[in-house]
């Protein structure tokens, strides 16, 4: 398991367009990935679960993977997440 914490910088955090181009990034990779807030666990190939953390601005999530490519797939989310979703 791979695992790093990251600070969402973005104005709406992972709401609407912001989410599906995490998820988007997310399904790439094979191996299982999640996104804990507050103690709680998302899988971050899914809309639903990933819209219901309600992550906003400001907010630490970790990403986690877990299998092939684990760290490679964490490591592009967390590049997301702190480069291309800022203009959201």
């Amino acid at each position: 398991m791979y695992e790093e914490k990251v600070t969402l910088v973005n104005e709406i955090g992972l709401h609407a367009r912001p989410a599906s181009i995490f998820i988007r990034e997310a399904v790439k990779h094979a191996c299982d990935i999640n996104v804990e807030k507050d103690g709680r666990s998302y899988n971050a190939k899914s809309i639903m679960s990933v819209l219901s953390m309600s992550a906003g601005k400001g907010d630490e999530i970790t990403i986690k993977a877990q299998g092939e490519g684990e760290k490679e797939a964490v490591q592009a989310l967390v590049d997301l997440v702190e480069n291309e979703l800022s203009d959201y």
